[in-house]
């Protein structure tokens, strides 16, 4: 087992049962291979998503009072799509500290982007039974606030590239260049990778099974920079 004293100082999170840390990092596949009833965070995962949903839906709510159900609902589905789920998992290093059976592990479970998503969600669940809804509040908020700033604008996650030129254009009339960097991999799995330029800087880089994708990747990654940097390069 892993160091989970490491995992919740990236965290930003102690939890007081600890087990409850451990249940949300025990993947399915353990109690499949072993043919008993381990426990395992499926369940951690149906509260963690409800948890998120109502975290969620209660910030777009406030801070966006003239939008109507549908487009409140879009921008929830949108930060809340496994895409984005799998990579916040990924960046807070769950996939290391997965308890996975040695079928999973040896088939490259830490990174499957399934494993990564539920992961979270579960997460988030056993951060709500230690510690209540505030606590779990404030941890998917300053998870978010990374990816989408302080939701003074919906998220238009359908489309990174064309979000990405639209603000680099709000002070440049530059658009901005995706390069291919490299192709890797046989022909039948080939994995590419992508990245984005403006004014002759690199802003972010992506992988993907396409080109297409890898530069979608890179357009996210640049958007997530450019937020934290309030939006604006010089």
């Amino acid at each position: 087992m892993s160091d989970l004293n490491t995992l919740q100082t990236g965290l930003g999170y102690s939890f007081r049962d600890e087990s409850l840390l451990r249940l949300a990092l025990t993947h399915p596949s353990v109690a499949h291979e072993q043919g008993t009833a381990v426990q395992h965070n499926q369940r951690l995962e149906f509260l963690g998503d409800a948890v998120l949903q109502l975290v969620l839906t209660g910030e777009l709510y406030e801070k966006f009072p003239s939008l109507g159900e549908g487009p409140l609902t879009k921008a929830r589905a949108q930060m809340v799509n496994r895409r984005m789920l799998a990579g916040r998992g990924r960046r807070l290093g769950l996939g290391e500290h997965l308890i996975l059976s040695r079928g999973e592990e040896g088939s490259g479970g830490r990174e499957r982007p399934s494993a990564l998503a539920d992961a979270f969600e579960a997460l988030l669940g056993a951060i709500f039974l230690d510690a209540g809804f505030d606590a779990a509040r404030d941890f998917v908020l300053r998870q978010f606030r990374e990816e989408f700033g302080e939701l003074e604008v919906i998220p238009n996650l359908d489309n990174p590239k064309g979000e990405l030129q639209e603000m680099l254009q709000a002070n440049s009339t530059e658009a901005p260049q995706y390069q291919l960097e490299s192709v890797a991999g046989p022909d039948h799995d080939r994995v590419f990778e992508s990245a984005v330029y403006h004014r002759g800087v690199e802003l972010g880089r992506g992988t993907g099974k396409s080109k297409k994708e890898a530069e979608s990747q890179a357009a996210l990654a640049a958007l997530e920079s450019l937020r934290r940097d309030g939006g604006k390069r010089s």
